[in-house]
């Protein structure tokens, strides 16, 4: 069997068993990260050549030398598909398969999958629901927004990912302060209405633009309110025949179907508006859910997102056909904090519930499976109260990333 040869870039440490099983499946793996994370516990075994970038600022590489050192790269090797293993690498992917015409997503469909202000434009212009928002370019169009739509406002970063860099805005005062604070990077935001509601998350697989496999999940803790208040980060997976994940499964196969997705791993996050119970879309990315979401997913249906993303990835270079087994009908949780210790003190927690418990320096992580719904609650409400008593650290270390 040929091997082929996939590059796989990541700024972030994730992606261990995508990576193990594309050399499981026969292939070639070339990994191309961050200088700091060299001494990261990546998947060696399955690695045949690692490249190092310098970073700029957390995340960002100079696209120009990630370019000329790809070129380098490519005279001496035939790179058959480049993957991006995290939210921030979807835009460095997009470019080089555009600018070495390497198969995949492009610049033009990367966008709506990174850039938060044209996914909105894309989904307002499809019929899909979305708050309501508007870009900060001209003060004419700001001024006449916040005329028309009452605070609070967010007003939100176009590129990072999940909750990071959002900031809640209650006046105009405010709003022209934070704006003037921006002063040359204005133009990297956006305004959108803050609406209360709660917020659900839809991980996907994807193949040949049919949708394969899709989990259904509800923030108990929203990584926003996580990540401005600190606190406990919860995550339920929602009956497979429930109202709620007929709903989410729709609007979600009409979000990718009219974004242009065609093969792949997306996480995609959707708001239930306590006011008026409609389903408001909140943002996508081409990628698997970060937070550990991948462990809740394979708690509940035994899918392995990665993996799954893995069989993809090879089905297509190779022109086979892919199919995903059945998912078992589970009911997971999954709760991570913060706390003061590096390691935990996990007996407290032992139930015949726990799936597993996340090894993250400073953190708890634990998720849990049952086929009775309330138990799971029971058990990550338990948990929570534990962790607010008597181990939660609320003030973060710079070095602290929750992204969903």
């Amino acid at each position: 069997m040929e091997k082929k040869t996939i590059v796989c870039i990541s700024c972030y440490y994730k992606g261990y068993d995508f990576m193990d099983e594309m050399k499981n499946l026969g292939n070639k793996i070339i990994l191309v990260t961050s200088e700091n994370l060299k001494e990261k516990n990546w998947p060696w075994h399955a690695i045949d050549e690692t490249f190092y970038m310098p970073e700029l600022k957390p995340s960002v590489w100079n696209l120009e030398h990630l370019i000329q050192g790809f070129s380098h790269l490519m005279k001496t090797r035939k790179v058959d598909a480049v993957v991006a293993l995290d939210d921030y690498d979807v835009e460095k992917a997009a470019l080089i398969r555009e600018t070495f015409r390497i198969p995949g997503m492009g610049q033009t469909t990367h966008r709506y999958f990174r850039d938060k202000l044209a996914m909105r434009q894309k989904a307002k212009d499809s019929g899909i629901s979305v708050p309501e928002f508007t870009a900060v370019f001209n003060d004419h169009e700001v001024d006449e927004f916040t005329d028309r739509v009452p605070a609070p406002w967010v007003l939100k970063p176009r590129s990072e990912a999940s909750a990071s860099g959002i900031k809640k805005i209650t006046s105009k005062e405010q709003l022209l302060e934070a704006l003037e604070t921006l002063g040359e990077e204005r133009h990297l935001f956006l305004l959108e209405s803050f609406k209360p509601g709660d917020v659900y998350h839809v991980d996907s697989l994807t193949f040949n633009k049919k949708i394969v496999f899709t989990s259904a999940s509800k923030y108990l803790a929203p990584p926003m309110q996580v990540s401005h208040e600190g606190g406990v980060f919860r995550s339920k997976t929602l009956g497979r025949y429930s109202e709620d994940f007929k709903a989410l499964e729709e609007i979600n196969a009409k979000v990718l179907s009219n974004f242009g997705l065609i093969n792949g791993a997306t996480h995609t996050e959707f708001i239930r508006g306590k006011e008026d119970g409609k389903w408001y879309f909140l943002e996508t990315s081409s990628r698997v859910g970060g937070a550990h979401i991948p462990d809740l997913v394979e708690a509940s249906s035994g899918i392995n997102i990665w993996r799954e993303w893995a069989k993809i990835e090879d089905a297509l270079l190779r022109g086979h056909d892919y199919s995903v087994s059945p998912p078992t009908g589970y009911y997971s949780g999954l709760i991570v904090a913060l706390i003061k210790d590096k390691e935990p003190n996990y007996s407290n927690f032992e139930c015949e519930e726990v799936v597993k418990f996340l090894p993250i320096d400073y953190h708890v992580g634990i998720v849990y499976k049952s086929g009775d719904a309330s138990i799971v609650q029971d058990r990550l409400d338990a948990a929570a109260e534990i962790i607010h008593t008597d181990m939660l650290n609320i003030l973060p270390p710079k070095s602290n990333k929750l992204s969903s």
